[in-house]
């Protein structure tokens, strides 16, 4: 019951304003955030619990969620990197010269990667604390840790099972990531993503996600399906 509403609630991460083509994609993670409020609809669905916000504010008793340690960040949106940014850059010589900082000021390799719109998406802030740079994995199946949010996260394997609807997003994500910003992933990961990959195929709401980012980046995800640039308006 409570996965079928969330389903029905995922819906809305497809409410998105229509943006024109190459309307100045963002060159940094900062400017990613701004157009990423415009991007997405002022009601909208944020990610990992499937739980409604409108504006910055999360409505957790209208999804059941139950903060696990945090109410202030728990009631907010923040912008989540599905894949985070300790992944993309610390295979870089910047991470190792100076870490995140150094590599936002001087590699724009990185600062593109950072910036990617297909790499981001709205989430509860306390869940978006407690993924960390986490990787993503099967846990044991448990109940009550946000409430009725499926997300799992186990701090001392450091590993984050996210709900069963964005599983396959999640994974189409990951092979872009890695084709467009040659970001390398241990064959376990491959592995994991191509079984959720298949499992879980490419939804309607996806599709028009991966649209309506194309409009402003220039270009889709290829993993999720063509994009009509000319129909961006």
């Amino acid at each position: 019951m409570i996965e079928r509403r969330l389903l029905a609630g995922l819906a809305g991460v497809c409410l998105l304003l229509t943006l024109p083509v190459h309307a100045e994609a963002p060159r940094t993670f900062s400017e990613a955030k701004k157009v990423g409020w415009k991007l997405y609809a002022p009601q909208s669905t944020e990610f990992y619990c499937g739980c409604k916000y409108t504006g910055n504010k999360v409505d957790l008793k209208g999804c059941g969620y139950v903060p696990r340690k945090n109410l202030t960040r728990a009631s907010r949106i923040e912008w989540e990197h599905i894949v985070p940014a300790w992944q993309i850059g610390h295979q870089l010589r910047c991470w190792q010269n100076g870490g995140r900082k150094n590599c936002t000021r001087h590699d724009k390799q990185y600062q593109q990667a950072e910036a990617d719109l297909h790499n981001l998406v709205p989430s509860i802030g306390e869940v978006n604390g407690d993924r960390n740079n986490f990787s993503f994995g099967w846990l044991p199946e448990k109940s009550g840790q946000y409430g009725s949010c499926l997300t799992q996260v186990d701090f001392k394997a450091r590993k984050v099972m996210p709900r069963p609807t964005i599983r396959g997003m999640i994974a189409r994500t990951y092979f872009y990531m890695s084709k467009r910003y040659h970001l390398k992933l241990s064959s376990q990961d491959v592995k994991l993503y191509q079984a959720w990959n298949k499992t879980y195929p490419v939804q309607l709401w996806e599709r028009q996600r991966n649209q309506r980012v194309a409009c402003v980046m220039g270009h889709g995800n290829e993993f999720v399906g063509p994009v009509d640039l000319k129909a961006c308006g």
